[in-house]
């Protein structure tokens, strides 16, 4: 009777694990779409609405969203601005700037944090040393107020906002790299390649690497939101897109001193950063809980 009960429960568990399973699924799709979409408008809104942010219709400015405009030929479906610019055109050439801004510094960041944590973690002594305390320098500057710093001095313009989110944002990337490096080069696997004479540069790429990418991979998700909270801060003061680069922060800045009469202005690309960055950060928990070996959720 005893057997028959816990073959039961074993069942059961298994039924209830398969379910867990499957909604986990759901909440990844779910979650997965607002991104996804924001992706195929950065990429293709541009080409299919023919938009120009310079110029202006002072005949619609400040319109509610749903009014007509051009004549009545066209719909502002989230308003027009101050000089008459759809605001609805505005947040999708915004998106493009956002996600190309992210994506880009990320991949620098990566980049730069993963050589620089592979070399540090396997090599250690002086080179680690070396590395980790000029990441222990930066790190001790609050990251936003050294983008300020360096956009100051670099000027507005997307390349800049890149290079210097990029600046702020390797040595999190180089931690993580480095950790997973101290633990995988302790391994029996990276001993035998030493042993058999594989070079330092295929231990490192074939061995090192590959078990630095599930940590790897939730930081990134993580960054990829603070990052573009970031830009649209930088944006936001003045120091990251210039006046003729639709970008949400830029539209909340231009918008607040018309916040009691057209809200919509900087409410609308409010609305589409926090949707945005939020799903982001969704997808970063779960491959969090998904990957980090002391979650037991999966």
């Amino acid at each position: 009777m005893s057997n028959l009960n816990a073959e039961i429960i074993s069942e059961e568990n298994k039924v209830m694990k398969k379910f867990t399973i499957s909604k986990s699924n759901w909440k990844f799709i779910l979650i997965s779409i607002p991104i996804v979409l924001f992706v195929l408008i950065a990429i293709f809104g541009p080409w299919i609405i023919d938009y120009n942010p310079t110029k202006t219709f002072t005949q619609d400015r400040l319109l509610p969203p749903g009014s007509t405009i051009r004549d009545g030929s066209q719909i502002a479906w989230l308003g027009t601005d101050q000089v008459g610019r759809d605001v609805l055109l505005q947040i999708i050439y915004g998106t493009r700037i956002s996600i190309i801004v992210s994506l880009a510094t990320v991949v620098i960041g990566v980049l730069i944090g993963v050589l620089l944590g592979l070399i540090s973690g396997y090599y250690g002594g002086v080179v680690d040393s070396v590395i980790m305390r000029i990441a222990d320098v930066q790190l001790a500057f609050p990251a936003i107020l050294l983008a300020i710093l360096i956009a100051g001095v670099l000027g507005p313009s997307v390349m800049n906002v890149i290079i210097t989110l990029a600046i702020t944002r390797w040595v999190t990337f180089a931690r993580v790299v480095r950790g997973a490096t101290l633990e995988t080069k302790k391994k029996d696997f990276v001993d035998s390649a030493r042993v058999i004479g594989a070079p330092n540069i295929r231990v490192l790429a074939k061995y090192v690497f590959p078990m630095c990418l599930s940590p790897l991979l939730v930081v990134v998700t993580v960054q990829l939101g603070l990052v573009i909270i970031s830009e649209a801060s930088l944006s936001f003061l003045g120091l990251g897109t210039p006046q003729e680069n639709a970008s949400w922060g830029l539209l909340i800045s231009l918008g607040r001193d018309y916040i009691s009469s057209a809200w919509w202005i900087a409410v609308m690309p409010g609305i589409a950063l926090a949707i945005l960055v939020i799903c982001v950060g969704f997808l970063g928990d779960m491959l969090r809980d998904k990957y980090d070996p002391h979650m037991n959720d999966f």
